[in-house]
């Protein structure tokens, strides 16, 4: 398709190759490209001498597939070919040709008719890119790896993908501006549609939801079950309603027990006329007004990921994408952005070296490898391992883990898409522990002796590494950097970096790698 859409745009330089004289009456309709059905039959039967039911027969085992069947249909069309002159290797390559094509060719007027509706869907997607991307959304939206692909391709197209919102989102999804989509509550795991549809009613009629107790009272807690309630906090469909996702989840007991006490006392009442049922009513539970601190980045971001099917607001990846640049040649989408042009029998790379990394999807085994999906937020690579490799680095390769891994990249023709076959694979400690230089911080506003304490105390117990710890110090009056001494170098794990980030914030701490 690729060739067709430059000739016919006249994007190609030279002559046309119809690939054998005779062939040019029947493909030059389509710049010497074989695109329909009809054009095999009538290539069988120009150049090999098939009937027309002969011809039928050929096109019916090449969409079967079957290897027997090409076998014997490859002998008969060299056989005739010969016959009439042409060379038994113009003939073979033709029917190699002929044989791809099955993958993908329909009948004229099955082309046609879809090149209609592709004009149709393309037009709306190019025009009304928010509406037609949340059309296509709420479509798929009980099938949740289609969401995630749709909303990766979504964010593609630069369109802001909103959070659910329990106050603004429907069942479905919708358009929130010219270039947003709200994320709709249905594609949420866990909560029903007919769930969604009381909130939204109530909502509709009584207006906006004030607070979780406000949800809780106003909803019917049979179908609003703790679980449901759950699912919604960890979406971030419920953050519009309190300070963050601990102090709802810590809250929601209490919002609970309340609402049922309310709505006990409410139908107590219609039956008391006289208030001689004296039903005490709990007061509001000091939980509901008591914030917390939030939940950890990650943990808030696993919560969207287990109710939601992807990592909405945020992606664990993002940490480190800074971090890591100078020791992978490039994000994945950079690496795997170029199509190749020269084919090469299926793959048209074979061995393009490279290093990546990102966080492990999708384990599993296909012929006799191992075969995981590395996700770095830009794109998303396949990556395979023979038995041998796998068997040295599987403590590793653990869902959700962050990992490096160095390989030959090369293009599948079939799945139009870049693979790789990993050689060598580190997570990030490891990476840390062999190329990072230098752990510098930002010194704060106002550290005091408790803070200089606190420091020592942090960074003892990770003594002894190779990396390098510096302070940067910056205030109107003053600037300083200034590297420790040697034997405050530490081992650079995780667990040291955040806690240096909860003592002086995310953006006061950074790594610097040397490539070895």
């Amino acid at each position: 398709m690729d060739d067709f859409i430059a000739r016919k745009h006249g994007k190609t330089t030279g002559p046309i190759d119809y690939l054998h004289p005779d062939l040019k009456p029947v493909l030059a309709p389509t710049y010497g490209v074989i695109l329909y059905q009809e054009q095999v039959m009538q290539i069988a039967q120009v150049l090999a001498g098939y009937s027309l039911g002969g011809a039928d027969l050929l096109r019916r085992a090449m969409g079967k597939k079957k290897p027997e069947e090409m076998a014997q249909q490859r002998s008969i069309f060299l056989e005739g070919a010969r016959q009439r002159g042409v060379e038994e290797a113009t003939a073979a390559h033709i029917f190699d040709l002929m044989e791809k094509f099955a993958g993908y060719g329909f009948n004229k007027s099955h082309s046609a008719a879809y090149a209609v509706l592709t004009y149709q869907t393309a037009w709306l997607k190019t025009h009304y890119p928010a509406a037609f991307m949340s059309a296509v959304l709420s479509s798929d939206m009980d099938k949740t790896d289609k969401v995630v692909t749709l909303i990766d391709e979504a964010r593609r197209m630069n369109l802001k993908v909103e959070p659910p919102d329990i106050n603004h989102s429907n069942y479905m999804f919708t358009v929130s501006g010219p270039r947003s989509i709200r994320y709709g509550l249905g594609a949420i795991k866990g909560v029903g549609q007919a769930v969604i549809e009381m909130l939204v009613a109530e909502r509709e009629a009584n207006g906006a939801f004030r607070d979780l107790g406000d949800l809780c009272r106003r909803s019917d807690t049979s179908r609003l079950n703790r679980r449901v309630m759950e699912a919604l906090i960890r979406s971030g469909a419920l953050d519009c309603l309190g300070a963050n996702r601990a102090t709802l989840m810590h809250a929601l007991p209490a919002a609970m027990q309340l609402a049922d006490q309310t709505i006990r006392a409410r139908v107590v009442g219609q039956d008391d006329m006289f208030g001689l049922l004296d039903v005490p009513v709990a007061a509001p539970s000091a939980a509901e007004g008591e914030v917390l601190p939030d939940w950890s980045r990650r943990v808030r971001l696993d919560g969207e990921r287990d109710t939601l099917g992807l990592y909405l607001t945020g992606h664990p990846f993002e940490e480190f994408e800074e971090e890591i640049r100078p020791i992978v040649s490039g994000r994945i989408a950079d690496v795997t952005g170029d199509r190749p042009v020269t084919t090469n029998e299926g793959f048209r790379f074979q061995g393009k070296p490279a290093t990546v990394a990102g966080m492990v999807f999708d384990l599993g085994k296909r012929g006799g490898r191992m075969i995981f999906t590395l996700d770095d937020r830009s794109a998303r690579l396949e990556v395979s391992m023979f038995e041998e490799t796998y068997q040295q680095y599987r403590a590793l390769i653990t869902k959700s883990a962050i990992l490096i891994v160095e390989g030959a990249l090369r293009f599948d023709d079939f799945t139009e898409g870049w693979r790789m076959t990993a050689k060598r694979v580190i997570d990030i400690d490891q990476a840390r522990e062999l190329y990072a230089r230098r752990l510098t911080l930002d010194w704060p506003p106002g550290a005091d002796r408790q803070f200089i304490k606190t420091l020592e105390q942090t960074l003892r117990p990770f003594r002894g590494g190779k990396c390098a710890v510096g302070i940067r110090y910056r205030s109107d009056v003053a600037r300083a950097d200034l590297v420790l001494s040697q034997e405050w170098c530490v081992r650079p794990a995780r667990e040291l970096t955040e806690r240096l980030s909860q003592l002086v914030g995310h953006d006061g701490v950074r790594l610097s790698y040397a490539r070895q």
